[in-house]
């Protein structure tokens, strides 16, 4: 396909999708815990898995997805299938990837998944080992089978889920930044593997976490995050803030994510990560609870605290942290270096 005309509406040209599937892990198999499960079995089957994403699903997402199933009212099972779409999969977080391997490979992870009814699939398959429900029992309910994972069909559906979810054209629906916040685990989370427990903190408390991102930090990045450090400089006689920032960032890994709430979303996760300075973090707080640092000492070596996590302020500094961290330079979600397929567009625009 990589050398024939792009399909009417394509949103994605130059990738060779008879070599690429992508892999939908439905919101009963984040709820379930079960993601990293299903990822490992089809790398166990002999297949390339990149370019995980976690997000929260828009309601065309599931509707392009299933359009072959809107389309067709002859095959619909319930009496209602676009609200039932929208009632398993809208606002709710699923994860993506992306699957390689040679030729055939949809049929051969069509396999793998197991059928469609759970109680069909076979054991060895997917479904058959981890699935826990039944057409039966959804059609008695008036709702979607939960199946856990869904994998393209074929090179087209490929084609048309990978501008789904990854694509140019794909926006993230964060204008409330009132209900938004992004949150930086820092390199000091990072290197003492602490990420998930600082997440697992923060959803515990009735936040939703999305768009998880792994990012190696550009000079620029850090400049704009801490922007008001960086301008009140000449406050700070006892430390070099430009060349701290720099030493504690440029170049290290720190993850990102979108916590969704309700207004006031800003000010609980502040109090929820504790006072910067850990030793003086509240326990019960995740710095006072995992923090193993102190102002006295970052002061005395001339570096900055670690303090594990950043929440933003308000929503001005959502918005502006998203932007710095998702939007501002346009990086794409997937590259070459994680084994993802090319586009032949550029995606990373100022």
């Amino acid at each position: 396909m990589s050398g024939s005309q792009p399909l009417s509406g394509a949103v994605v040209t130059g990738v060779d999708f008879e070599r690429w599937a992508v892999i939908l892990c439905k919101p009963d198999a984040v709820a379930r815990g079960l993601v990293d499960q299903v990822l490992e079995r089809i790398r166990g089957a002999g297949f390339a898995v990149s370019g995980r994403l976690d997000l929260i699903a828009e309601p065309w997402q599931p509707h392009v997805v299933y359009r072959d199933l809107l389309a067709d009212t002859g095959r619909r099972a319930l009496p209602n299938l676009p609200a039932a779409i929208d009632a398993a999969f809208t606002g709710r977080p699923v994860t993506l990837a992306l699957a390689h391997g040679a030729p055939g490979i949809h049929a051969r992870l069509r396999r793998l998944i197991g059928d469609t009814d759970p109680t069909r699939s076979a054991a060895g398959t997917i479904r058959g080992d981890l699935g826990d429900d039944s057409f039966i029992a959804a059609n008695a309910e008036k709702r979607l089978v939960r199946n856990l994972v869904h994998t393209s069909d074929d090179p087209a559906s490929a084609h048309r889920e990978y501008g789904t979810w990854y694509g140019p054209g794909r926006r993230l629906n964060v204008s409330d930044f009132d209900r938004c916040s992004v949150i930086l685990c820092k390199p000091d989370a990072v290197e003492r593997d602490l990420v998930d427990g600082v997440l697992k903190r923060i959803e515990a408390c009735g936040i939703t976490i999305a768009t998880r991102r792994d990012i190696i930090v550009q000079r620029w990045q850090i400049d704009v995050h801490y922007w008001d450090l960086l301008v009140d400089a000449d406050h700070f006689t006892d430390r070099d803030i430009p060349a701290c920032l720099d030493d504690a960032y440029t170049g290290k890994t720190v993850t990102v994510a979108l916590a969704y709430g309700q207004p006031g979303i800003h000010a609980q996760l502040r109090q929820l990560i504790g006072h910067f300075d850990p030793i003086r973090a509240a326990r019960g707080t995740i710095r006072g609870d995992f923090g193993n640092d102190s102002l006295t000492r970052a002061l005395a070596e001339k570096r900055l605290v670690h303090n594990l996590v950043h929440t933003s302020d308000d929503a001005a500094a959502a918005r502006r942290d998203f932007g710095t961290w998702y939007g501002a330079a346009r990086h794409p979600l997937l590259s070459a270096a994680n084994g993802a397929p090319r586009q032949s567009t550029p995606t990373n625009r100022r």
